[in-house]
Protein backbone atom coordinates (compact mmCIF):
# COMPACT_ATOMS: atom_id res chain seq x y z
CA UNK A 1 0.00 0.00 0.00
CA UNK A 2 1.58 3.52 -1.08
CA UNK A 3 1.56 6.29 1.60
CA UNK A 4 1.39 9.83 -0.54
CA UNK A 5 1.14 13.72 1.57
CA UNK A 6 -1.14 15.58 -0.05
CA UNK A 7 -0.51 19.39 1.17
CA UNK A 8 -4.09 20.34 0.31
CA UNK A 9 -6.25 18.41 2.23
CA UNK A 10 -7.08 19.89 5.92
CA UNK A 11 -6.19 17.86 9.38
CA UNK A 12 -8.53 15.65 11.36
CA UNK A 13 -9.84 16.89 14.59
CA UNK A 14 -9.63 13.57 16.02
CA UNK A 15 -7.53 10.23 16.30
CA UNK A 16 -8.44 8.05 13.18
CA UNK A 17 -7.21 4.96 15.27
CA UNK A 18 -8.89 5.42 18.94
CA UNK A 19 -12.55 7.34 17.29
CA UNK A 20 -15.05 5.40 16.64
CA UNK A 21 -17.97 8.28 15.75
CA UNK A 22 -18.98 8.53 12.44
CA UNK A 23 -17.72 10.90 9.90
CA UNK A 24 -19.12 14.72 9.89
CA UNK A 25 -18.36 17.28 6.78
CA UNK A 26 -18.93 20.12 6.62
CA UNK A 27 -18.36 22.51 3.45
CA UNK A 28 -17.53 25.63 6.08
CA UNK A 29 -13.59 24.25 6.16
CA UNK A 30 -13.09 24.62 3.18
CA UNK A 31 -13.04 21.81 -0.50
CA UNK A 32 -12.04 18.22 0.44
CA UNK A 33 -9.30 18.20 -1.54
CA UNK A 34 -7.52 21.78 -3.22
CA UNK A 35 -4.47 22.40 -5.23
CA UNK A 36 -2.50 19.17 -5.79
CA UNK A 37 1.04 18.95 -5.04
CA UNK A 38 1.05 17.82 -8.83
CA UNK A 39 -0.43 21.05 -10.60
CA UNK A 40 1.06 23.89 -7.84
CA UNK A 41 4.77 23.41 -7.52
CA UNK A 42 4.84 26.41 -4.82
CA UNK A 43 2.43 24.41 -2.18
CA UNK A 44 5.62 21.61 -2.50
CA UNK A 45 8.05 23.18 0.26
CA UNK A 46 5.02 23.48 2.70
CA UNK A 47 4.93 20.48 4.80
CA UNK A 48 2.34 19.35 7.21
CA UNK A 49 2.65 16.91 10.07
CA UNK A 50 1.60 13.76 9.41
CA UNK A 51 -0.84 12.74 11.96
CA UNK A 52 0.63 9.80 14.53
CA UNK A 53 -0.52 6.74 13.49
CA UNK A 54 -0.15 3.03 15.34
CA UNK A 55 2.41 1.35 15.18
CA UNK A 56 0.96 -1.66 13.45
CA UNK A 57 -0.08 1.13 10.85
CA UNK A 58 3.84 1.60 10.30
CA UNK A 59 4.55 -1.43 9.74
CA UNK A 60 1.92 -2.02 7.10
CA UNK A 61 3.35 1.18 4.87
CA UNK A 62 5.63 -1.44 2.64
CA UNK A 63 6.61 2.23 0.38
CA UNK A 64 7.00 5.79 0.98
CA UNK A 65 6.36 8.55 -1.65
CA UNK A 66 10.09 9.05 -1.61
CA UNK A 67 11.13 5.37 -3.25
CA UNK A 68 9.07 6.24 -6.42
CA UNK A 69 11.66 6.59 -9.41
CA UNK A 70 9.95 9.46 -11.30
CA UNK A 71 9.16 12.86 -9.58
CA UNK A 72 5.38 13.49 -8.83
CA UNK A 73 5.67 16.62 -10.18
CA UNK A 74 6.15 15.72 -13.85
CA UNK A 75 2.98 15.74 -15.14
CA UNK A 76 4.49 14.19 -18.84
CA UNK A 77 6.49 11.64 -17.49
CA UNK A 78 3.74 10.52 -15.05
CA UNK A 79 1.25 10.46 -18.46
CA UNK A 80 3.59 8.52 -20.45
CA UNK A 81 4.33 5.82 -17.98
CA UNK A 82 0.42 5.62 -16.90
CA UNK A 83 -0.12 5.21 -20.99
CA UNK A 84 2.71 2.76 -21.57
CA UNK A 85 0.51 0.58 -19.21
CA UNK A 86 -2.68 1.24 -20.72
CA UNK A 87 -4.25 3.19 -18.09
CA UNK A 88 -5.74 6.74 -18.49
CA UNK A 89 -3.26 9.71 -17.96
CA UNK A 90 -5.33 10.97 -14.68
CA UNK A 91 -3.74 13.48 -11.89
CA UNK A 92 -3.88 12.86 -8.12
CA UNK A 93 -7.47 14.61 -8.00
CA UNK A 94 -8.54 12.31 -10.79
CA UNK A 95 -8.64 15.10 -13.64
CA UNK A 96 -7.57 13.58 -17.21
CA UNK A 97 -4.19 14.87 -18.26
CA UNK A 98 -4.51 13.65 -21.87
CA UNK A 99 -7.69 14.88 -23.43
CA UNK A 100 -7.18 12.64 -26.46
CA UNK A 101 -6.05 9.34 -24.82
CA UNK A 102 -6.23 6.32 -26.97
CA UNK A 103 -6.14 3.12 -24.69
CA UNK A 104 -4.58 1.20 -27.63
CA UNK A 105 -1.52 3.20 -27.89
CA UNK A 106 0.01 1.68 -24.74
CA UNK A 107 2.31 -1.57 -24.50
CA UNK A 108 0.31 -3.62 -22.33
CA UNK A 109 -2.70 -3.29 -24.85
CA UNK A 110 -5.74 -5.28 -24.16
CA UNK A 111 -6.17 -3.57 -20.78
CA UNK A 112 -9.48 -1.24 -20.38
CA UNK A 113 -8.47 1.98 -19.44
CA UNK A 114 -8.62 2.39 -15.38
CA UNK A 115 -8.09 4.83 -12.81
CA UNK A 116 -4.76 4.19 -11.16
CA UNK A 117 -6.41 6.28 -7.60
CA UNK A 118 -8.75 3.28 -7.18
CA UNK A 119 -7.14 1.61 -3.45
CA UNK A 120 -6.83 -1.81 -4.46
CA UNK A 121 -7.13 -2.07 -8.14
CA UNK A 122 -5.83 -5.22 -9.79
CA UNK A 123 -4.55 -5.20 -13.80
CA UNK A 124 -6.31 -7.67 -15.18
CA UNK A 125 -7.27 -7.83 -18.95
CA UNK A 126 -10.67 -8.20 -19.90
CA UNK A 127 -12.13 -11.19 -21.85
CA UNK A 128 -11.46 -11.03 -25.66
CA UNK A 129 -15.05 -10.96 -27.16
CA UNK A 130 -15.37 -13.11 -30.36
CA UNK A 131 -17.28 -10.50 -32.13
CA UNK A 132 -14.00 -8.44 -32.32
CA UNK A 133 -13.16 -7.66 -35.99
CA UNK A 134 -9.05 -9.04 -37.04
CA UNK A 135 -7.09 -6.43 -36.96
CA UNK A 136 -4.52 -6.75 -40.10
CA UNK A 137 -1.20 -5.40 -39.76
CA UNK A 138 1.41 -4.58 -42.37
CA UNK A 139 3.63 -7.62 -43.71
CA UNK A 140 6.93 -6.96 -44.74
CA UNK A 141 8.73 -9.86 -46.80
CA UNK A 142 12.45 -10.04 -47.97
CA UNK A 143 11.53 -8.52 -51.54
CA UNK A 144 7.89 -6.94 -50.80
CA UNK A 145 5.56 -5.13 -48.47
CA UNK A 146 2.06 -6.15 -47.99
CA UNK A 147 -0.69 -3.28 -46.64
CA UNK A 148 -3.73 -4.64 -45.03
CA UNK A 149 -6.96 -3.71 -46.61
CA UNK A 150 -9.11 -1.19 -45.57
CA UNK A 151 -10.86 -2.91 -42.14
CA UNK A 152 -14.37 -0.59 -43.16
CA UNK A 153 -14.75 -2.32 -46.34
CA UNK A 154 -16.54 -5.47 -46.11
CA UNK A 155 -15.02 -8.93 -46.29
CA UNK A 156 -14.04 -10.36 -49.80
CA UNK A 157 -16.44 -13.00 -51.34
CA UNK A 158 -15.44 -16.27 -51.47
CA UNK A 159 -16.96 -19.62 -53.32
CA UNK A 160 -18.21 -22.27 -51.43
CA UNK A 161 -15.43 -24.72 -49.94
CA UNK A 162 -15.13 -27.77 -52.55
CA UNK A 163 -14.72 -30.87 -50.18
CA UNK A 164 -10.99 -31.61 -49.49
CA UNK A 165 -9.81 -28.31 -50.82
CA UNK A 166 -6.22 -27.78 -50.98
CA UNK A 167 -6.09 -25.32 -53.80
CA UNK A 168 -6.25 -21.62 -53.40
CA UNK A 169 -6.79 -19.35 -56.43
CA UNK A 170 -4.75 -15.97 -56.24
CA UNK A 171 -5.78 -12.89 -58.43
CA UNK A 172 -4.66 -9.27 -58.58
CA UNK A 173 -0.99 -9.96 -58.94
CA UNK A 174 1.35 -7.52 -59.60
CA UNK A 175 2.35 -7.81 -63.69
CA UNK A 176 6.48 -7.94 -61.94
CA UNK A 177 5.02 -10.51 -59.86
CA UNK A 178 7.37 -13.99 -59.95
CA UNK A 179 7.15 -17.74 -58.93
CA UNK A 180 9.60 -16.45 -56.35
CA UNK A 181 8.18 -13.90 -54.90
CA UNK A 182 4.79 -15.79 -54.97
CA UNK A 183 6.23 -18.42 -52.69
CA UNK A 184 8.10 -15.94 -50.42
CA UNK A 185 4.47 -14.51 -49.29
CA UNK A 186 2.72 -17.76 -49.19
CA UNK A 187 5.08 -20.00 -47.50
CA UNK A 188 4.82 -18.48 -44.64
CA UNK A 189 1.23 -19.72 -44.23
CA UNK A 190 2.35 -22.86 -45.12
CA UNK A 191 4.34 -25.97 -47.12
CA UNK A 192 3.55 -25.57 -50.55
CA UNK A 193 2.86 -28.94 -53.28
CA UNK A 194 2.93 -27.02 -56.45
CA UNK A 195 2.02 -23.42 -58.01
CA UNK A 196 0.47 -23.26 -61.74
CA UNK A 197 1.24 -19.84 -62.94
CA UNK A 198 -0.60 -18.08 -65.43
CA UNK A 199 0.91 -15.56 -68.01
CA UNK A 200 -2.14 -13.38 -66.23
CA UNK A 201 -2.76 -12.03 -63.20
CA UNK A 202 -3.35 -15.19 -61.79
CA UNK A 203 -2.18 -18.01 -59.76
CA UNK A 204 -3.36 -21.87 -58.58
CA UNK A 205 -1.33 -22.55 -55.33
CA UNK A 206 -2.02 -26.16 -53.71
CA UNK A 207 -0.73 -26.93 -50.08
CA UNK A 208 0.22 -29.88 -47.99
CA UNK A 209 -2.63 -29.37 -45.47
CA UNK A 210 -6.25 -28.25 -45.90
CA UNK A 211 -5.74 -25.97 -42.65
CA UNK A 212 -3.23 -23.73 -44.33
CA UNK A 213 -6.20 -22.68 -47.01
CA UNK A 214 -7.93 -20.51 -44.12
CA UNK A 215 -4.53 -18.88 -43.51
CA UNK A 216 -3.88 -17.84 -47.11
CA UNK A 217 -7.49 -16.28 -47.20
CA UNK A 218 -6.41 -14.34 -44.56
CA UNK A 219 -3.91 -12.52 -47.51
CA UNK A 220 -6.93 -11.59 -48.97
CA UNK A 221 -7.38 -7.93 -49.52
CA UNK A 222 -4.15 -7.05 -49.24
CA UNK A 223 -2.02 -4.58 -51.45
CA UNK A 224 1.05 -5.84 -52.54
CA UNK A 225 4.16 -3.38 -53.67
CA UNK A 226 7.69 -4.82 -54.73
CA UNK A 227 10.14 -3.17 -53.13
CA UNK A 228 10.05 0.86 -52.38
CA UNK A 229 8.83 1.24 -56.25
CA UNK A 230 5.77 3.02 -57.25
CA UNK A 231 5.19 1.64 -60.92
CA UNK A 232 1.99 0.51 -61.57
CA UNK A 233 3.30 -2.94 -62.60
CA UNK A 234 4.81 -3.19 -59.51
CA UNK A 235 1.61 -3.42 -57.23
CA UNK A 236 -1.55 -5.35 -57.08
CA UNK A 237 -4.34 -6.05 -54.75
CA UNK A 238 -4.58 -9.81 -53.79
CA UNK A 239 -7.74 -12.08 -54.30
CA UNK A 240 -7.67 -15.13 -52.80
CA UNK A 241 -10.49 -17.64 -52.38
CA UNK A 242 -11.44 -21.30 -53.15
CA UNK A 243 -10.59 -23.63 -56.19
CA UNK A 244 -11.66 -26.91 -56.86
CA UNK A 245 -9.02 -29.70 -57.95
CA UNK A 246 -9.50 -32.76 -59.46
CA UNK A 247 -6.65 -34.20 -57.01
CA UNK A 248 -7.93 -32.46 -53.82
CA UNK A 249 -11.31 -34.07 -54.68
CA UNK A 250 -9.50 -37.49 -55.34
CA UNK A 251 -7.69 -37.56 -52.12
CA UNK A 252 -10.70 -36.54 -50.27
CA UNK A 253 -12.52 -39.04 -52.07
CA UNK A 254 -9.84 -42.15 -50.96
CA UNK A 255 -9.70 -40.74 -47.74
CA UNK A 256 -13.70 -41.11 -47.71
CA UNK A 257 -13.70 -44.58 -49.06
CA UNK A 258 -11.16 -45.52 -46.08
CA UNK A 259 -13.35 -44.22 -43.51
CA UNK A 260 -16.24 -45.93 -44.91
CA UNK A 261 -13.72 -49.44 -45.38
CA UNK A 262 -12.84 -49.02 -41.16
CA UNK A 263 -16.05 -48.02 -40.50
CA UNK A 264 -17.69 -51.78 -42.18
CA UNK A 265 -14.64 -53.55 -40.58
CA UNK A 266 -15.66 -52.16 -37.37
CA UNK A 267 -19.50 -52.90 -37.40
CA UNK A 268 -18.32 -56.59 -38.73
CA UNK A 269 -16.16 -57.10 -35.62
CA UNK A 270 -19.27 -56.12 -33.27
CA UNK A 271 -21.18 -58.31 -35.08
CA UNK A 272 -19.18 -61.08 -34.47
CA UNK A 273 -18.95 -60.55 -31.21
CA UNK A 274 -22.76 -60.14 -30.75
CA UNK A 275 -23.45 -63.81 -33.35
CA UNK A 276 -24.25 -66.39 -31.00
CA UNK A 277 -22.46 -69.22 -31.06
CA UNK A 278 -22.31 -71.51 -33.60
CA UNK A 279 -22.79 -75.68 -33.38
CA UNK A 280 -20.05 -78.05 -33.25
CA UNK A 281 -18.35 -78.50 -36.18
CA UNK A 282 -18.73 -82.44 -37.36
CA UNK A 283 -16.09 -84.45 -37.08
CA UNK A 284 -14.42 -86.18 -40.27
CA UNK A 285 -14.85 -89.99 -40.85
CA UNK A 286 -12.61 -92.24 -39.29
CA UNK A 287 -13.10 -96.32 -38.11
CA UNK A 288 -13.55 -94.87 -34.28
CA UNK A 289 -16.33 -92.36 -35.24
CA UNK A 290 -17.89 -94.88 -37.70
CA UNK A 291 -18.63 -97.36 -34.63
CA UNK A 292 -19.72 -94.79 -32.88
CA UNK A 293 -22.29 -93.55 -35.21
CA UNK A 294 -23.39 -97.00 -35.74
CA UNK A 295 -24.77 -96.79 -32.08
CA UNK A 296 -26.54 -94.01 -32.48
CA UNK A 297 -28.60 -94.71 -34.97
CA UNK A 298 -29.97 -97.40 -33.14
CA UNK A 299 -30.84 -95.18 -30.25
CA UNK A 300 -33.90 -93.36 -30.91
CA UNK A 301 -32.55 -90.27 -28.41
CA UNK A 302 -29.92 -89.35 -30.96
CA UNK A 303 -31.06 -91.02 -34.36
CA UNK A 304 -31.75 -87.35 -35.77
CA UNK A 305 -28.31 -86.05 -34.64
CA UNK A 306 -26.58 -89.50 -36.51
CA UNK A 307 -28.14 -89.06 -39.69
CA UNK A 308 -27.03 -85.58 -39.85
CA UNK A 309 -23.91 -86.69 -39.91
CA UNK A 310 -24.18 -89.33 -42.23
CA UNK A 311 -25.34 -87.29 -44.86
CA UNK A 312 -22.48 -84.04 -44.04
CA UNK A 313 -20.48 -87.24 -44.80
CA UNK A 314 -22.17 -88.36 -47.73
CA UNK A 315 -21.66 -84.65 -49.17
CA UNK A 316 -18.28 -84.53 -48.74
CA UNK A 317 -16.98 -87.22 -50.60
CA UNK A 318 -15.97 -89.76 -47.51
CA UNK A 319 -16.88 -92.95 -48.76
CA UNK A 320 -14.71 -94.74 -50.83
CA UNK A 321 -13.96 -98.77 -51.73
CA UNK A 322 -12.31 -99.18 -48.39
CA UNK A 323 -15.38 -97.71 -46.32
CA UNK A 324 -18.00 -98.40 -48.66
CA UNK A 325 -19.37 -101.56 -46.67
CA UNK A 326 -19.37 -99.22 -43.65
CA UNK A 327 -21.53 -96.70 -45.14
CA UNK A 328 -23.87 -99.49 -46.43
CA UNK A 329 -24.19 -100.61 -42.85
CA UNK A 330 -25.01 -97.49 -41.43
CA UNK A 331 -27.66 -96.53 -44.62
CA UNK A 332 -29.12 -100.11 -44.32
CA UNK A 333 -29.24 -99.57 -40.38
CA UNK A 334 -30.93 -96.09 -41.31
CA UNK A 335 -33.48 -97.43 -43.69
CA UNK A 336 -34.44 -100.23 -41.27
CA UNK A 337 -35.19 -97.45 -38.17
CA UNK A 338 -36.73 -95.28 -40.54
CA UNK A 339 -39.27 -98.09 -41.83
CA UNK A 340 -39.89 -98.81 -38.43
CA UNK A 341 -40.96 -95.77 -37.29
CA UNK A 342 -43.43 -95.28 -40.71
CA UNK A 343 -44.66 -99.43 -38.98
CA UNK A 344 -45.50 -97.66 -36.05
CA UNK A 345 -46.93 -94.59 -37.32
CA UNK A 346 -48.90 -96.40 -39.43
CA UNK A 347 -50.19 -98.49 -36.52
CA UNK A 348 -50.92 -95.40 -34.64
CA UNK A 349 -52.63 -94.09 -37.09
CA UNK A 350 -54.94 -96.64 -37.90
CA UNK A 351 -55.58 -96.98 -33.59
CA UNK A 352 -56.56 -93.40 -34.26
CA UNK A 353 -59.27 -94.22 -37.09
CA UNK A 354 -61.14 -96.95 -34.93
CA UNK A 355 -61.10 -94.76 -31.84
CA UNK A 356 -62.44 -92.33 -33.73
CA UNK A 357 -65.09 -94.86 -35.21
CA UNK A 358 -65.57 -96.48 -32.12
CA UNK A 359 -66.39 -92.95 -30.40
CA UNK A 360 -68.70 -91.90 -33.24
CA UNK A 361 -70.87 -94.75 -32.51
CA UNK A 362 -71.00 -94.26 -28.75
CA UNK A 363 -71.70 -90.64 -29.12
CA UNK A 364 -74.66 -92.11 -31.91
CA UNK A 365 -75.86 -94.12 -29.61
CA UNK A 366 -76.08 -91.62 -26.75
CA UNK A 367 -77.93 -89.14 -28.93
CA UNK A 368 -80.86 -91.89 -29.78
CA UNK A 369 -81.63 -92.73 -26.61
Amino acid sequence: MFLVQYTGLNPLSFDPATNNEPLQFNSSNGPLGSDCPLENGTENSKKRKRPNLPPEGLRNIAMDSNSLAMPMSDPNAWATAMNNLGMAPMSMTGQPIMSDFDPSLGMMTGIAPMNPMMPGLGIVPPPVSQDMPIVKEIIHCKSCTLFPPNPNLPPPATRERPPGCKTVFVGGLPENATEQLIVEVFEQCGSIIAIRKSKKNFCHIRFTEEHTVDKALFLSGYRVRLGSSTDKKDTGRLHVDFAQARDDLYEWECRQRMLAREERHRRRIEEDRLRPPSPPPIVHFSEHECSQLGEKLKDDSKFAEAVRVLLTWVDRGEVNRRNANNFYSMIQSSNSHIRRLMNEKAAHEKEMEEAKEKFKNALAGILVQ
